[in-house]
């Protein structure tokens, strides 16, 4: 996200100002040049995607005035001011008063772009946790509900907002943990049918001989202790969404009845003779390869065409690293509002660990996690094991190279060490990921094709 920010600069010397510009556009950090606080005040909005960098002496309001009525608008938004070499100690005092930091003048462009980079992957992550909130006081949104930044997410939410108004069925493949019920949800709540019953059904949580019965219902005295007529899931999700978990675990006879309930839009409960009308949408999900299964005989290969009108593949947390940070961020704001408790602080040296971690759990585990610091209770278990105490002095740029690090051996990893098409997953050019590569001394442990 930080790539996509912009740099204010505030400067009335054309010449230092041209040459500031210069420094950041080589390193591809793209500015925005004006002459006054003025007019630097008119380019600002509280959520300004981007940093001030600002001469302290200037024509008409000074860099502290400008600095003053930036922190009145948005006290998180990074003020750098340049000063010349008398004017150390007032630079100290803008530090004082809430100035990110300061420049004494001369300077080496290197100087400036490096505490401009600073400020810029500050005001990423403020950003970031904003947009975050704001996602979570909207929680009918499928944007806040599904949550994140990866390729894989975003087109998770594409897809659940092109099938949800329709009546196709869906096939939700993907890991334990990984929210298959969550998508199955919005859905369903986002469908034509969202005031209709959303009915979920484990089907690998019961023993196979009270499953027709609770998939289909009976009628009183259909069995031995069928004391009353019984609804069946199917017939309670009409008008609605009946969400079929762990779908792999169906006996197959049963996968026969269903199919034809499909077919027909009709069933018949157990004892009873008489065909019931049912209008539901059917979202079946599972932890295993439904075509590996229907090829082996193991899945009846009829029913798995009439499941996977539409598939929808959920990528496990190992393989959306960057998305960690912001749903642990999340799972500690709703654990904070459940139990009554402040959320932590999480140090960077956490972060990494989080990170680094394969969450073999999925997004289930790093809940527990979040939920577990919400209530202080402590564990020397993965994520948060030993590590070296060196970690804990961990600065925001070296968490941020962690999460690069992280990405861009995932990325090289999924692509068998091409460079070219790791580029392309992490949707960035390829000499810039060479380049990441090469300062974050990668090479021993990636292998370029």
């Amino acid at each position: 996200m930080a790539d996509n920010l912009t740099i204010l600069l505030v400067e009335d010397d054309p010449n230092v100002l041209h040459a500031c510009e210069q420094a950041l556009r080589i390193d591809n950090l793209p500015a925005i040049c004006v002459e006054s606080a003025e007019l630097a005040l008119q380019q600002l909005t509280p959520d300004y995607p981007g940093i001030i960098v600002s001469d302290i002496w200037l024509p008409g309001k000074s860099g502290m005035d400008l600095l003053h009525e930036v922190q009145q608008l948005d006290p998180e938004l990074p003020v750098i001011l340049m000063t010349g070499h008398g004017d150390v100690r007032l630079a100290v005092q803008a530090m004082k008063e809430g100035a990110h930091d300061f420049l004494e003048k001369p300077f080496m462009p290197e100087t400036l772009v490096d505490i401009a980079r600073r400020a810029l992957e500050k005001r990423a992550l403020v950003l970031e946790v904003r947009a975050l909130r704001r996602q979570l006081s909207d929680r009918n949104s499928i944007e806040g509900r599904i949550i994140g930044r990866s390729p894989g997410m975003a087109r998770v939410r594409q897809r659940v907002t092109d099938l949800a108004p329709t009546q196709a069925n869906v096939l939700i493949e993907g890991e334990t943990g990984t929210g298959k019920e969550l998508i199955a949800r919005c859905l369903h709540d986002a469908s034509p049918r969202r005031n209709g019953n959303f009915v979920a059904l484990n089907c690998g949580g019961l023993p196979e001989s009270l499953f027709e019965s609770e998939i289909f219902g009976h009628e009183s005295g259909a069995f031995t202790g069928a004391a009353k007529r019984r609804i069946g899931k199917i017939e309670h999700a009409n008008g609605g969404t009946l969400f079929l978990d762990e779908i792999e675990n169906m006996p197959i006879p049963l996968q026969i009845k269903l199919l034809r309930v499909l077919q027909e839009r009709s069933l018949e409960r157990l004892g009873s003779n008489q065909a019931i009308p049912v209008d539901f949408r059917l979202v079946a999900a599972t932890k295993e390869n439904l075509r590996t299964l229907s090829d082996s005989g193991r899945f009846r290969a009829d029913l798995f065409y009439r499941l996977s009108v539409a598939k929808l593949d959920l990528p496990p947390l190992r393989e959306r690293r960057e998305d960690v940070a912001l749903l642990f961020e999340n799972f500690l704001l709703q654990a904070s509002a459940t139990y009554g408790r402040p959320a932590p602080q999480i140090s960077p040296a956490k972060l990494r660990q989080l990170i680094a971690y394969d969450w073999p759990g999925n997004v289930r585990e790093l809940r527990n996690v979040a939920e577990r610091c919400v209530l202080g209770i402590e564990s020397d278990a993965p994520p948060f094991c030993d590590q070296a105490s060196a970690e804990d002095g961990l600065s925001l740029p070296q968490a941020m190279d962690t999460v690069e690090r992280a990405m861009i051996l995932e990325a090289m990893r999924r692509n068998d060490g091409n460079l070219t098409l790791a580029s392309e997953a992490l949707q960035i050019p390829k000499n810039t990921l060479r380049d990441k590569i090469r300062k974050l001394d990668l090479g021993h442990e990636v292998k370029k094709g």
